[in-house]
């Protein structure tokens, strides 16, 4: 069934998609543009366009149909939940699980094994990604947070651009980091000369990401990263641009590894939880295979 949202414009000029994002704070910017894109939100009785400039007293009118079910086949594949409310769960994802399906896998990832313990996640923030409001790479574990409901999923996505979530990473590095303490500022894009790969590029998305030294081993320097930004393989290019790119890196390191994939792990997640704001920060220890390659290191 569709709901029907309507309003009287009371904003001279102001474009019609930053009119929606304020008058309907339960859909998601994503679900809004969605709609817009559909045909599915009127001006005075004709389907519009986001960067329509708004009349006095226009009549605004919002047809949000229910959520079109997900293709996407629920999956019973176990999962390390560490938090769940009515709002959020939190993950502890491990390497080798990809976050939510795409061109060549429709199935086997993390959101068909939360769609199998949620089924309510189906078309939370209108697409084929449910709940999905950051992502990690299918070789990098960790801590992730899914929204449960459009609020939760408006309110997390709000926070993830406004930069107040907080995402701390460990990363064992290549080579000796000459720095204690910096930070890596430079724009993230796609890389010219191979687009399944990103880059430094002057034409990219401003990225930025702090880091500290935790521990110095043999050729190999133990690092926090946290992420100001959250840019697609922002740490794994920053650090390679650096010249340090992470230890089994098989895309952004020329050095090969025994470890069998990128140590990167996505070690605290802190934000605020979406109905009573509060503030939550959540922990994940090194999983066996980084602590059991730390150790070696350590003993040779």
């Amino acid at each position: 069934m569709t709901q029907t949202l309507r309003f009287t414009a009371d904003a001279v000029g102001l474009r019609l998609d930053k009119y929606l994002d304020g008058v309907c704070p339960d859909l998601s910017r994503s679900r809004l543009q969605q709609l817009i894109a559909q045909g599915n939100v009127t001006l005075d009785g004709a389907a519009a366009k986001s960067a329509t400039r708004l009349k006095l007293g226009q009549a605004v009118v919002v047809f949000v149909p229910d959520p079109v079910e997900s293709p996407l086949i629920p999956q019973d594949i176990p999962l390390d939940v560490v938090y769940q409310d009515s709002d959020v769960i939190v993950v502890d994802k491990p390497a080798g699980l990809t976050v939510h399906p795409g061109p060549g896998h429709r199935d086997s990832t993390m959101v068909n094994a939360l769609l199998a313990m949620c089924p309510d996640l189906q078309g939370i923030g209108g697409t084929v990604r449910p709940g999905i409001v950051h992502r990690l790479d299918k070789d990098t574990s960790g801590l992730i947070v899914v929204a449960k409901n459009e609020v939760a999923h408006r309110k997390l996505s709000e926070a993830m651009k406004a930069r107040e979530c907080k995402k701390v990473y460990l990363a064992l590095l290549h080579g000796n980091v000459k720095l204690d303490e910096a930070a890596i500022d430079a724009p993230i894009g796609r890389d010219p000369a191979n687009r399944k790969r990103m880059a430094i590029v002057a034409t990219g998305r401003q990225a930025t990401t702090r880091y500290r030294v935790i521990e110095r081993l043999a050729g190999h320097t133990l690092v926090e990263a946290q992420l100001v930004t959250g840019r697609t393989h922002q740490l794994r290019v920053h650090f390679a641009s650096i010249g340090h790119p992470p230890v089994g890196d098989s895309v952004y390191s020329r050095t090969g590894s025994s470890l069998g994939r990128q140590f990167l792990h996505a070690h605290r997640l802190g934000f605020r939880l979406p109905s009573t704001d509060e503030y939550v920060e959540f922990e994940s220890p090194l999983p066996q295979d980084l602590s059991s390659y730390l150790s070696t290191l350590r003993n040779g």
